[in-house]
């Protein structure tokens, strides 16, 4: 257990970790490249997740659609090897900069989840707005990596 809240002073000014989890006892988690500074993933984390990323150093997360903690690369074998884990404030939102070496963090295999980009601008039809490909090539094929996984994303 981190912590207790108490009071604001001591999270916004006070140097002891005590992060706030939502209802749903998860903390968002921005997770970013240390050598580039590129937005790798957006994530959640628990209270397991977050003890477990700062006893080994490696990110773990919190699978919203599969209930459990996970390992990130413990399949892809792309671990996020943490350089630094910063807290915001409130302590209610954790910036994460993980080094990736030559791998990827997304499930889909490229480096970043961020892969695409929107276009701003005029919009004509909601329905039609079409993104462009930012990254070009995959650093792994899913199919391959995941074929006895069940897919991490539900729509």
């Amino acid at each position: 257990m981190f912590k207790k809240r108490e009071n604001v002073a001591d999270i916004e000014e006070g140097n002891l970790l005590s992060p706030k989890f939502d209802d749903n006892g998860l903390i968002p988690v921005t997770t970013t490249d240390h050598q580039t500074n590129e937005v790798l993933m957006q994530g959640f984390m628990n209270e397991e997740a977050l003890k477990k990323t700062i006893e080994t150093k490696e990110a773990h997360y919190w699978s919203r659609s599969r209930k459990e903690v996970w390992h990130k690369g413990e399949t892809s074998g792309y671990v996020q090897k943490v350089i630094e884990l910063r807290i915001d404030d409130d302590q209610d939102s954790i910036w994460m900069t993980v080094n990736i070496g030559d791998g990827a963090s997304c499930h889909v295999g490229y480096k970043s989840c961020f892969y695409r980009s929107v276009p701003l601008g005029k919009i004509q039809d909601s329905e039609k707005i079409k993104m462009e490909f930012k990254e070009k090539k995959k650093k792994f094929d899913p199919n391959k990596v995941y074929k006895d996984k069940p897919n991490p994303t539900k729509i």
